[in-house]
């Protein structure tokens, strides 16, 4: 028998169920498919009833759509997930030291593991966090680390989101919706809950006070740019599920060294804010002049302590694709470990001869702005047409810099449910990891992301694909 191009995490070569999936498979034979379908739909007009959705820019087209879901889990065993959870703290330990080093003593580049350019002429380092302490020594309060699987033990690293990342809300409600439709299995299959995240986030942000604060409770606000955001459905989400006040920067304004949002009693002090605005955006004092969406002052008062901001100002570039390459690199520096989890190989189009590689080999890869988010501006290769190479082509010999390459990735399946039932697709996990002074916090699950078009390996949902409830097996 032809070995599988592609590694599939629900059945062996042989077609049987590999262990995690066992229960499940044995569930699966006795159900009607008919209902299993019915589920389905049900599932879909739960999200359109509560409005989980997402708004896409620059489109003719509705600009809010409902994220595809499929009941079909992921499952991930107890003992894989042990390995991926030391992996990612490890990482996160790492960016996090590296964030604090190149704003510091820039010691990382003094020994010659990261080019200095690298760093300084990023759009993503911001020369105004230079000597800033934020409190509690954290700067990537929430994480979300993409990965990618191409093995039975083989599992990479696609990209750290060190930012703003996205997500949380749909893990959170595939996991409601899953519970309400299927509470069986999850006796059955002993699989580890994902409902603490709210409770965890808050306990997670409040570790984190500033030194301005002087009460009990620190008060912990969520900043959205507004309800025309991509996002704004998990914004009001968290805010909600956390206990927090959800604010705009019309309802925020700064008194006595303090950001205070208005309340019915007057202004009052807000000391943590989960910020979901870019740094770009964030003060108009001391960033983009133009930006409505941010807080006059409100950096100033950041770096004299007033306030914490989470994540803090400038981590985007611990999650540029540029520096992706050097993460190995920073790992080990920083934890004086080999890295647990590999990076993908990539190739820094910026390097002559690596240039020179990806043009020869543009139709086998993978080649992603630096700066590019959400599926945008890449190249998939073996997909592309003729004329979509040529252009292509044309954009990296003008800006090689902005371009970083990587192989076309045999990414694992998990089964959908399809018409005829069930078919294999691609994903890819975000795993959500919350650092706090006291301690790293990653949730036994995470988003899995699923290519809903045969044969595609584009997961993002503003690239047509959708979700999957993740369950990781208890021991």
């Amino acid at each position: 028998m032809e070995k599988p191009r592609f590694f599939d995490e629900m059945l062996t070569g042989d077609g049987v169920p590999r262990p995690p999936y066992a229960a499940y498979a044995e569930w699966f034979s006795g159900e009607n498919p008919r209902d299993l379908k019915a589920k389905g739909e049900e599932a879909e007009a739960f999200f359109r009833r509560i409005g989980i959705t997402f708004n896409v820019y620059g489109q003719k087209e509705a600009d809010e759509r409902l994220i595809p879901f499929d009941i079909v889990p992921r499952i991930i065993s107890a003992q894989e997930w042990a390995r991926l959870e030391k992996g990612i703290e490890q990482r996160v330990r790492a960016i996090n030291a590296f964030l604090h080093d190149i704003y510091h003593r820039q010691e990382i580049i003094r020994a010659g593991r990261v080019p200095k350019e690298i760093i300084a002429k990023n759009e993503a380092f911001l020369p105004q966090m230079i000597g800033v302490d934020p409190p509690g020594g954290v700067y990537t309060h929430i994480v979300g680390t993409d990965l990618v699987r191409t093995g039975e033990n083989e599992f990479f690293v696609l990209e750290d989101n060190a930012r703003t990342p996205s997500g949380v809300s749909y893990m959170l409600e595939n996991r409601e919706t899953m519970l309400q439709m299927f509470p069986e299995l999850f006796t059955k299959l002993k699989v580890r809950p994902v409902s603490t995240y709210p409770r965890d986030l808050r306990r997670s942000l409040a570790d984190c006070a500033p030194p301005a604060f002087k009460g009990d409770k620190p008060v912990v606000a969520v900043l959205t740019p507004g309800i025309h955001n991509s996002a704004y459905f998990e914004h009001a989400f968290l805010a909600d599920q956390m206990g927090a006040e959800l604010v705009e920067a019309v309802d925020l304004q700064i008194h006595d060294g303090r950001v205070c949002m208005r309340t019915t009693r007057g202004y009052e002090p807000i000391d943590v804010l989960y910020r979901r605005v870019d740094d770009a955006f964030l003060d108009p004092l001391n960033f983009r002049p133009d930006s409505l969406l941010g807080v006059p002052g409100i950096f100033d008062v950041y770096r004299a302590g007033g306030i914490t901001i989470a994540n803090a100002p400038g981590t985007g570039i611990a999650d540029d694709k540029a520096l992706y390459s050097y993460m190995p690199d920073i790992v080990e520096f920083y934890t004086g470990e080999k890295a647990i989890l590999q990076n993908v190989p990539t190739w820094r189009c910026s390097e002559p001869d690596s240039l020179k590689y990806v043009l020869e080999h543009l139709s086998e890869l993978v080649v992603k702005e630096v700066h590019g988010s959400g599926g945008y501006g890449m190249l998939v290769g073996p997909a592309a047409s003729k004329r979509e190479l040529q252009a292509f082509e044309k954009k990296l010999k003008a800006k090689p810099s902005n371009y970083i390459a990587q192989p076309t990735l045999a990414l694992s399946t998990v089964p959908i449910l399809a018409k005829k039932g069930l078919a294999p697709r691609h994903v890819d996990l975000r795993p959500f990891v919350l650092v706090s002074p006291k301690q790293i916090t990653i949730t036994p699950g995470g988003l899995t992301r699923v290519a809903l078009k045969e044969g595609s390996l584009v997961v993002n949902s503003s690239q047509g694909g959708g979700t999957k409830d993740t369950w990781i097996l208890g021991d």
